[in-house]
């Protein structure tokens, strides 16, 4: 646990999924708008080093490395950021690592893991903090995708997962309304990470294409005119969780460069 001595800060966010991507671009992000950042993570080193840059900033940063999937994790984090701060102002729920195999291929224990990390987490940690957030009028995001909404065989677990989580979402911002919680979902498209650039070097190799071209290919296939930024993204959480988008909640905002062509 890494905090300064200073007293309490005022504003206080936990992102998951931390340690690379959006989620620690997120993180980041956000050290501009609240004084105190809970980040969490599976990987410890990659973990730290988002608590590093985000310490450079002059905000505070607690650092939880834990596999969300363990029994107790978010009551744990959610022990552990009250301990440390004394509120909770914003939970944004952006780990999750869902295989991306064929419908047919998929073996219930895939299944299971994808439901549990990116699904079941973000509704036990939302749960965990409900009643802290609810004393700080606080925000809840969830982050899905843009397969919630364009759902294929090949990823058929993403798809459906992501879709349930738009759902969980609106569900929360429902009870939300009632106990001044603001609760939104996040549907990135075509985002640059590791995690996309894993993606595209397993679909060159299904389309035999050299990985350059297959990068290419991939976004004329999309009809869009590059990948995303996860910086890009991170502004738009950044927004969600700004005071000047207060009233909009059980909102789902797609950022995909105009992939999904459909409302």
């Amino acid at each position: 646990m890494h905090i300064s001595s200073k007293s309490k800060p005022k504003k206080v966010a936990i992102v998951t999924g931390a340690s690379q991507g959006i989620g620690k671009a997120t993180a980041i992000r956000l050290a501009q708008d609240f004084e105190a950042l809970v980040v969490v993570a599976r990987d410890s080193s990659k973990l730290d080093q988002t608590g590093e840059i985000i310490r450079a900033t002059g905000a505070e940063v607690l650092v939880i490395a834990v596999d969300l999937k363990v029994n107790d994790a978010t009551t744990l984090i959610a022990q552990k950021t009250m301990d440390a701060f004394g509120r909770i102002d914003a939970v944004v729920n952006i780990a999750g690592d869902v295989p991306q195999i064929d419908l047919f291929e998929m073996s219930d224990k895939e299944w299971d893991d994808g439901l549990s990390l990116k699904f079941h987490s973000a509704r036990k940690l939302t749960m965990s903090c409900w009643e802290h957030l609810k004393k700080t009028k606080g925000s809840v995001i969830f982050t899905s995708g843009t397969s919630a909404q364009v759902p294929k065989a090949n990823f058929a677990a993403v798809s459906a997962i992501n879709a349930s989580i738009i759902a969980l979402a609106k569900a929360f911002a429902d009870r939300g309304i009632s106990d001044n919680v603001q609760v939104n979902s996040v549907l990135p498209g075509a985002i640059f990470t590791e995690r996309r650039m894993m993606f595209l070097k397993k679909w060159a190799r299904q389309q035999n294409l050299p990985e350059k071209e297959a990068i290419s290919k991939y976004l004329r296939d999309a009809g869009i005119s590059r990948y995303g930024t996860p910086e890009e993204v991170a502004d738009l959480m950044a927004y969600i969780l700004s005071p000047s988008a207060k009233w909009m909640t059980g909102t789902t905002f797609r950022i995909d460069g105009g992939e999904v062509k459909a409302a």
